[in-house]
């Protein structure tokens, strides 16, 4: 169970992904919720998300913080 905020977040996020709003926004919430070392590993998972959706590029600065 420890992993299960991480793998929601992923989940919510592909799900969100169609849309650049919603994705940013629940990115958001995911970088106040989730643990240091999760975050980091959400960082590669959405970069490489971002490869094959460039719309979502705006995003990224939600990484930053």
């Amino acid at each position: 169970m420890a992993r299960a905020m991480y793998d929601y977040t992923k989940a919510v996020l592909k799900k969100v992904s169609f849309d650049s709003n919603l994705f940013c926004k629940e990115l958001q919430k995911a970088m106040m919720r989730l643990l240091p070392h999760e975050i980091e590993e959400l960082r590669i998972w959405v970069n490489s998300l971002i490869k094959q959706n460039p719309e979502l590029n705006q995003c990224l600065i939600y990484l930053k913080e």
